[in-house]
């Protein structure tokens, strides 16, 4: 079976850097400030043939209760009670300071495996250090450079031992591991763009891909202070992700697995996003392409917005990136239980979605309260409707009959006194529904009279809330002769 590691210790040490080495990848924000870590991350670490869960967390500080500090301390401490291995960490460039003394106590107390691990050992100013460490009561430590890769052989006697020990303990621990596993590798990633068959034979109409058991990737993004990681820890009934009312608390995009009604639900909490203009300092920089990557990463994308001050700039061009990489969305306005005149006031929101997001026309729009707890279920319902409309395959038969309908009403116009013919029309894609149309004349046909093909789409076979790809091609109907008897 396999264990859990956490690296626990005071700010700035380089917890995040051993975290990055050991699953093989930059999960983890890295940076020479003190405290970018604040939520505690799960990933799987490798040493060699060994595979096991690890867990970042965020730098120890004695802080008054309350505060951002004290907040990122508990996530710290509910780590630590559900590690099997503890690795202290301690810079050996600095040697014992006064919080390693006092996290030390505070370990002591956990009665758990605790091995030292006294990082930055590059040259020999170290040496101080890491004789120094030995008063901290945990036997001998282990000399690392985690930038470097120096001392690894030494943690994989550690995982190793520990993990024999768990297998005596719990045998089938494997299974049980990889269910809780939290980790963003390439086998969570969706399937988009799935190409279909050139006939549907066997398809049914809105079926296409869709899989109601499959796990469902779901990604909540909005601007900073807007509630999303409120919203995941009401959710998922417990406090998972480091929430206040300090806007831009959030830095790592944070996958927290949830059970609803027995189908798993990944929910993605992300770092707030400002207009790129605002955003200077790097740590912010690597934080909001942290986010951004997780909108690649989601199936679904919830856009959450403050009631209170909803639509601007921000929100809108949010809601265009997510069209734009071909994710199904669904609008989340919070803080509803904040809003006075609440009928007025969302008939206002609908209209305003219906005119700043034409792309997005008729995309669910759902008031909630992510403190209270309000309408999560109202969501989650939106979500799960929201992701059978972009699995949606629409036969080629009634797609070509909703074209001649289309083109009997309004007509492609004449260019250059010519007429142009949309011959033929068929669905290529689902994960977003894409469309091919063949015309005489591609190239002539105008972008309005493509945009009233779309639009007929979505409110002809309900495709609210999902991006929709049209292509014009040239040529003939590419299956007219298929099937057809040719004499030898």
């Amino acid at each position: 079976m396999s264990v859990s590691v956490a690296i626990v210790g005071r700010p700035n040490v380089g917890k995040s850097t051993l975290f990055n080495r050991l699953v093989g990848k930059k999960l983890a924000l890295v940076d020479d400030s003190p405290g970018v870590t604040r939520d505690r991350r799960e990933g799987t670490g490798r040493i060699g043939d060994l595979t096991f869960n690890l867990i970042d967390t965020a730098g120890y500080e004695d802080a008054d209760d309350g505060s951002l500090e004290a907040r990122m301390r508990e996530q710290t401490e509910q780590a630590i009670q559900t590690a099997d291995v503890i690795l202290f960490m301690i810079d050996a460039r600095a040697g014992v300071v006064p919080m390693d003394e006092h996290f030390a106590r505070l370990l002591r107390k956990a009665d758990k495996k605790v091995t030292l691990v006294a990082n930055k050992y590059e040259g020999q100013l170290a040496d101080a250090g890491l004789y120094e460490a030995f008063k901290l009561g945990f036997g001998e430590p282990i000399a690392l450079s985690a930038e470097h890769g120096m001392g690894l052989a030494d943690l994989y006697n550690i995982v190793a031992t520990a993990i024999e020990e768990a297998a005596e303990v719990l045998k089938e621990g494997e299974a049980e591991f990889e269910a809780a596993v939290a980790n963003l590798d390439d086998s969570m990633m969706p399937e988009i763009n799935v190409e279909l068959d050139e006939d549907g034979k066997g398809v049914e109409d809105g079926k296409g891909t869709y899989d109601p058991n499959r796990f469902l990737n779901v990604a909540i993004v909005g601007r900073p202070n807007a509630g999303k990681s409120t919203l995941i820890n009401k959710m998922v009934g417990a406090e998972r992700v480091l929430t206040g009312p300090e806007a831009g608390i959030t830095r790592d995009a944070i996958m927290v697995p949830w059970d609803w009604h027995g189908r798993t639900i990944n929910l993605v909490d992300t770092a707030g996003i400002r207009k790129k203009s605002r955003v200077q300092q790097k740590l912010e920089k690597l934080s909001v392409a942290d986010a951004l990557r997780s909108i690649q990463y989601a199936e679904i994308v919830v856009l959450m917005l403050d009631a209170t001050i909803p639509f601007e700039k921000q929100d809108l061009q949010l809601a265009d990136l997510v069209e734009r990489e071909g994710r199904a969305i669904v609008i989340a306005l919070n803080k509803w239980d904040l809003v006075k005149n609440k009928q007025e006031h969302l008939r206002e929101m609908k209209e305003a979605c219906e005119r700043l997001l034409p792309q997005l026309k008729g995309v669910p729009l759902v008031t909630l309260s992510g403190l209270r707890g309000k309408n999560i279920d109202r969501l989650m319902e939106a979500v799960l409707k929201v992701e059978k409309t972009w699995n949606s395959r629409i036969s080629t038969a009634r797609l070509n009959r909703w074209l001649s309908g289309m083109t009997e009403s309004h007509p492609p116009p004449a260019v250059s006194g010519r007429r142009i013919k949309l011959r033929y029309m068929t669905q290529a894609k689902t994960r977003p529904p894409s469309f091919i149309i063949f015309c005489s004349r591609p190239d002539a046909l105008p972008k309005s009279y493509e945009r009233y093909l779309v639009k007929g789409l979505r409110e002809t076979f309900g495709l609210e809330g999902v991006p929709i790809r049209l292509w014009i091609r040239g040529g003939q109907n590419p299956y007219h002769e298929k099937g057809k008897f040719k004499p030898s």
